[in-house]
């Protein structure tokens, strides 16, 4: 089968600086017989991909113009990390990437009956499994590791500016960017606020990491052991199996971590109730699961979603314990844009690969028919296809 054309399309999603596609993975397709197309980067900062252009030329893609995408050839494959913009036109290509339109998410129709209005095709990123149903390709370890980042950052900033003051937009720590450069860039400065925390309190961060076995589990422990937090509880199911929530650990401990993949109702693991305690220590919750809008969510103490431009949400406790700031920013990886998106475009490859035979390699035929199964579910008139 002839090796399809793909074409990489610039970001939409403000802030977002990730890309599915790196000079790195995209020198790997070129070198297997594919074609690769990558549009320029937006000029704008707040649009602009962490990997600028000349890297992938210099990797052998051929740049296009930025939105190229929308009138490109429809034997074109293309490839983007989040999910499109807003809009009713109907969609031709075969299309890869986030598009949250399967859980029935708000507005979740009008996204998917773009497809087979016009004809296109997509191919969910979350929904890529392997034959034993695993996901070929996740942030997850990118997550949970800026998570307990900004946890730290959170931690020392309390102890340092006792008048309540928020913990500011993340641009104000990375010269303006609003990302870090590297991992390196961001180690370096956290053990600074960890060492200025600890001339505060006496003590270095203690934490829990609830999920820890898990990709951001893993992710959040990592970081909280690079940086020198003092004591690492990791806990996952054997922990909360033995008995329910919520933990008094929990809130024994300066960080919380939340790492865990919430699929059925559970017990919190912390509350209102459990926050009078008055060993409370915690002063910070990361919840890298974010699940704040689900009814079940086992941190019932704050109810809206964090960015990177008002990171913390404070949360009302009685008492003489420690203010308590709420972490829930729902795209952490992108404060590590290139790591993160190196790891998972690495993690991709294997399958992206096999797109000249996409029709018979099981990652591939198992996203169609996915996408085939949830367009079935759509109104008829809405999945109609435009002539």
């Amino acid at each position: 089968m002839a090796f399809p054309t793909l074409h990489a399309r610039a970001e939409a999603k403000p802030l977002e600086h990730r890309s599915c596609l790196t000079p790195t993975t995209a020198k790997k397709l070129l070198d297997a017989g594919y074609p690769v197309l990558v549009e320029r980067s937006p000029t704008d900062p707040t649009y602009a991909r962490i990997f600028k252009d000349d890297e992938f030329e210099q990797a052998g893609c051929t740049l296009v113009d930025t939105n190229s995408w929308e009138t490109a050839p429809t034997d074109r494959i293309i490839i983007g990390l989040k999910e499109l913009p807003e809009a009713g036109t109907p969609l031709k290509h075969t299309f890869i990437h986030f598009a949250h339109c399967y859980k029935e998410q708000g507005g979740w129709q009008q996204v998917l009956a773009r497809f087979p209005r016009g004809g296109g095709t997509l191919y969910d990123l979350e929904f890529l499994q392997d034959t034993a149903g695993r996901r070929v390709a996740a942030f997850g370890y990118h997550a949970g590791f800026a998570g307990a980042a900004l946890a730290i950052k959170t931690w020392s900033w309390q102890l340092t500016h006792p008048n309540g003051e928020p913990l500011p937009g993340l641009e104000t720590f990375t010269n303006g960017r609003g990302y870090y450069n590297n991992e390196t860039e961001l180690i370096a400065q956290l053990k600074e606020d960890v060492a200025t925390g600890e001339k505060v309190a006496g003590h270095k961060p203690t934490s829990l990491v609830l999920g820890a076995l898990g990709r951001c589990g893993s992710g959040a422990v990592d970081l909280l052991e690079k940086v020198g937090c003092a004591e690492i509880k990791k806990w996952d199911l054997a922990e909360t199996s033995e008995r329910p929530g919520p933990y008094p650990e929990i809130v024994e401990s300066d960080i919380f971590v939340n790492c865990i993949y919430l699929s059925k109702p559970i017990p919190p693991f912390v509350d209102f109730q459990s926050l009078k305690s008055p060993s409370r220590k915690l002063s910070v919750v990361c919840d890298v699961s974010c699940d704040t809008t689900n009814p079940h969510n086992p941190i019932p103490i704050y109810n809206v979603n964090t960015t990177f431009d008002k990171p913390t949400v404070e949360v009302p406790v009685e008492g003489n314990g420690p203010r308590l700031s709420v972490i829930s920013i729902d795209h952490l990886p992108s404060a590590l844009p290139r790591e993160s998106s190196e790891a998972f475009s690495s993690a991709l490859l294997p399958s992206l690969l096999a797109l000249k035979d996409r029709a018979t390699t099981p990652v591939w035929q198992g996203a169609e028919k996915l996408f085939q199964e949830k367009v079935g579910t759509l109104p008829e008139a809405m999945a109609k296809r435009e002539l």
